[in-house]
């Protein structure tokens, strides 16, 4: 079973407030992944693309997820049954070139966010939270940024908010050094006293990554807007923002940044944690994003 933590205020970010998970001890063995809610699969015919997609169904207020670079649909198994449990309609899918969905073609890779706007209209979603992970807060950013009405709120895990220029871009791009891409994805994107605690739960990580890319080759996708500190500013959502503090490609110091451009953002820093909280620590990122949503569900 796994225990639940709380969330200490420990200081006021730039713009917010700022919390740190309090843990009751470091990362610890997770069970087996616990069992799903039932849920509609599918592929949605959507323009350009056929994507896969579940999706938990339900009258309660939708919450989509937005997979990692090194994840699919697959990835949300500790997620899936908890939200659903707790009310929410719960949809995730996979991006093109990702598990089940069509691939993203390298002369037309199409606009991801686009395809997340088509989706939850094929899905008959009005307004919704968008809950993201590393390469899938890019997607969510430039959602926000061109759709922002539909949003309930914003939460953005593991990722500078998709910023591809200026300082936070500069910065970013300092902290990885040249050949880091090819680096095994286990140290790129779990924190190594996770990998020291948990070593079946790297390996069942490793197997949903394996199964992640159709094709093995990763192909990115174009955002709508060229995203900028400025242009973050302009956000009026709720917006959650969370990292590890062993992060390597969001360290805390950068994600304070980010948060700073965003208005009445809210940080959280989870302590002994890597890039990928969503599988290292579920207990503390469900209660964490379950609180806030919670706060702002219609």
């Amino acid at each position: 079973m796994l225990k639940q933590t709380a969330l200490l205020v420990v200081g006021s970010a730039v713009s917010g407030i700022e919390k740190t998970a309090a843990a009751t001890a470091g990362p610890f063995a997770l069970d087996a992944a616990p069992v799903q809610a039932p849920a509609k699969q599918g592929l949605a015919e959507l323009p350009g693309a056929r994507l896969f997609y579940w999706d938990t169904g339900g009258s309660g207020p939708a919450v989509v997820f937005l997979h990692p670079a090194t994840g699919s649909a697959l990835m949300w198994v500790y997620q899936q049954p908890v939200f659903a449990k707790a009310g929410y309609r719960v949809i995730g899918y996979s991006r093109r070139g990702y598990y089940g969905s069509d691939p993203a073609l390298k002369d037309d890779p199409g606009i991801a966010s686009e395809d997340l706007h088509h989706l939850v209209g094929y899905l008959g979603v009005d307004r919704f939270h968008a809950v993201s992970s590393a390469a899938g807060g890019s997607v969510a950013a430039d959602y926000a940024l061109s759709h922002g009405e539909r949003l309930s709120s914003l939460v953005i895990t593991s990722n500078s908010a998709g910023v591809s220029s200026g300082e936070i871009a500069r910065l970013g791009a300092s902290l990885l050094p040249r050949g880091f891409d090819q680096m095994p994805p286990e140290f790129r994107e779990l924190g190594s006293s996770y990998r020291v605690a948990d070593p079946d739960g790297v390996r069942r990580w490793l197997d949903l990554e394996h199964k992640a890319l159709v094709g093995g080759e990763l192909v990115r996708q174009k955002p709508a807007n060229a995203i900028t500190a400025e242009k973050l500013s302009t956000l009026n959502m709720p917006a959650l923002l969370m990292t590890g503090d062993a992060d390597l490609y969001t360290p805390p110091s950068l994600l304070r940044l980010v948060a700073a451009q965003i208005p009445n953002s809210e940080v959280v820093i989870v302590p002994e944690t890597g890039h990928a909280i969503y599988w290292e620590r579920p207990d503390v990122f469900n209660r964490t994003i379950l609180d806030f949503i919670g706060k702002h569900s219609k």
